[in-house]
């Protein structure tokens, strides 16, 4: 129990991945694949590991956060994870939101359109408006102590959520479903691939935003340790894996092989989800799923909200060399406003969006890969806390894997 208290950014980290990956296409891959993707959530998530553990490491071994870092290596690299993140910000929030909005509109109220001038407000784009403002209320408000305690309450809702609903599924089912591992052939089943690797278990962006947190986390628990940081990290990374097993084996023992299409609307694709879960299961797993379902959005909305303003607020001192005192609120509302405008115009194209957003994200994978790696190894970080030959080697791997794939990926365009 004593380790469980030092747990906290790296459940910060599995309540961001565990969104769009998990939910959406870890359920897809089941439904259209059967088990057949397992080698590639296998394979993306332990070559993306060291990655995204030297975030952590770094900011609990040197104080700092990787942005910090990426300063030492040269302003360039950190002018470029400023262009990065800026022209991914919005399309990342806004794709995590409008999923949330849809769930919450099968799930509680569906209110009924807002006609404003010509443009009809729908209830996904109601939904996704409060759902922000609850966020923004909470981070404001509460700050990084209420974030941290609350996604330990999600984190574990979630999971047990999805465990029983795993059960179930299991449970109900009599057909086998197949072993046989496939590769994708067509342009549509080679895209799908990369998509979800992008986000699987999440962008590799949040390496810089869970050292931030470290960060943070440091301040309130002056004993936060390297080795507390990585148990903590170890603990959320292998929770994403379990979880993206857990919907990946949902998507396959409830709709692998039932000949339906997701609808690229938020609000239609939420009913379609949860329905098709219910109609195998049960009416009475309505309750199970939809809090699995919800939970799962929710707590990637609520991070992603905080940590992109963070992650730019922090490179905006850096660049300019001073403190700013309202950066992070200037920031947050940018990209709250930024995201309404965009729901207002595209929620009905939830699937582009999320397309787009995974795509982007697995391609700019291997920058983060590079950097990170190199940081991590050079003379800014303590000898002794470098990481050991293994994690050398798989890292060494872990590039290879990345920059073939993007390259494959761009090569069938």
């Amino acid at each position: 129990m004593g380790k469980l208290k030092h747990l906290g950014p790296g459940l910060l980290f599995a309540g961001a991945a565990i969104g769009v990956s998990h939910l959406v296409q870890s359920t897809r891959a089941g439904a259209d694949f059967g088990l057949g993707l397992i080698w590639a959530l296998v394979l993306v998530t332990l070559f993306k590991y060291p990655f995204f553990q030297y975030g952590p490491r770094y900011a609990a071994a040197t104080g700092e956060s990787l942005l910090e870092g990426y300063k030492k290596l040269g302003k360039g690299v950190l002018i470029a994870y400023y262009l990065i993140t800026f022209g991914t910000m919005f399309v990342i929030q806004m794709a995590v939101t409008i999923v949330t909005a849809g769930i919450a509109s099968s799930l509680f109220i569906t209110f009924d359109p807002i006609p404003i001038g010509s443009i009809s407000i729908s209830s996904v784009q109601i939904w996704s408006v409060i759902i922000l403002i609850i966020c923004l209320l909470i981070l404001l408000l509460g700050k990084y102590s209420l974030l941290d305690k609350l996604m330990k309450v999600i984190i574990i809702t979630l999971s047990i959520s999805t465990v029983i609903a795993v059960s179930m599924a299991l449970a109900n089912t009599t057909t086998p479903i197949p072993l046989q591992q496939t590769f994708p052939k067509t342009a549509t089943e080679i895209a799908f691939l990369i998509a979800f690797m992008g986000w699987m278990p999440g962008p590799m962006d949040i390496s810089v935003w869970h050292s931030l947190w470290t960060i943070e986390k440091k301040k309130n628990q002056i004993a936060f340790s390297t080795q507390k940081a990585l148990f903590d990290f170890n603990v959320g990374y292998v929770s994403t894996i379990l979880l993206g097993i857990g919907f990946l084996l949902l998507g396959a023992l409830v709709m692998y092989g039932s000949g339906e299409t997701f609808s690229n609307a938020a609000g239609t694709f939420a009913g379609q989800l949860i329905q098709m879960y219910t109609s195998s299961l049960g009416t009475w797993a309505y309750v199970i799923i939809g809090v699995a379902a919800f939970t799962t959005m929710f707590s990637t909305t609520l991070t992603t909200l905080d940590a992109s303003p963070r992650s730019m607020h922090k490179t905006t001192e850096l660049l300019l060399n001073t403190p700013l005192k309202l950066g992070y609120l200037f920031w947050v509302l940018l990209l709250c406003f930024g995201s309404v405008i965009i729901f207002m115009f595209l929620a009905s194209e939830m699937g582009l969006l999320i397309k787009i957003a995974t795509i982007l994200s697995f391609i700019t994978a291997p920058f983060y890969a590079i950097i990170n790696y190199k940081l991590i190894s050079s003379h800014h970080m303590p000898k002794t806390l470098q990481p050991s030959k293994g994690l050398h080697l798989l890292s060494g791997l872990g590039i290879l894997f990345l920059i073939g794939f993007s390259i494959w990926y761009l090569s069938t365009l």
